[in-house]
């Protein structure tokens, strides 16, 4: 699959992929940022990116973030519409410091990764009951 990117910063460098089984692209901090204690703030990537027509681009921090770094994607994980191309979108990483220390992240570490995922829009089609018996939920099958 080919997708158009633009970076901002052309010393950094393009997202790779770190092994040839990985789901998931490397993405970088542009710039050096420090994250107060309990602070949320959007940690920006460097990428413009196109995503393919039914795609969606999901963003999240490496799998080591939270225990290196005591930080968190605090919604799970970020969706980038394949519409949020434009030459000034960048793709910003918003991350919450669980932690009561200061947390640095330099310009240029690796900090998240993207993975491609097709998707579908749903045609909804209404109905006043569904016929399906209820079967709970929140640990209701163990």
């Amino acid at each position: 699959m080919n997708v158009q990117i633009k970076r901002i910063d052309n010393t950094l460098p393009l997202p790779k992929y770190e092994t040839t089984g990985a789901a998931g692209f490397d993405i970088y901090a542009r710039e050096s940022i420090t994250i107060a204690p309990q602070e949320v703030i959007r940690i920006p990537t460097n990428l413009v990116i196109a995503t393919p027509p039914g795609y969606m681009l999901a963003v999240s921090l490496r799998s080591s973030a939270p225990k290196k770094k005591g930080i968190s994607i605090p919604h799970g994980y970020g969706i980038i519409d394949s519409d949020y191309c434009g030459n000034d979108d960048e793709i910003l990483l918003q991350v919450i410091n669980h932690t009561t220390t200061p947390v640095q992240i330099e310009k240029g570490e690796r900090i998240g990764q993207g993975v491609f995922i097709p998707i579908t829009q749903a045609t909804w089609e209404e109905v006043n009951t569904m016929s399906a018996n209820n079967r709970g939920g929140f640990g209701t099958t163990g």
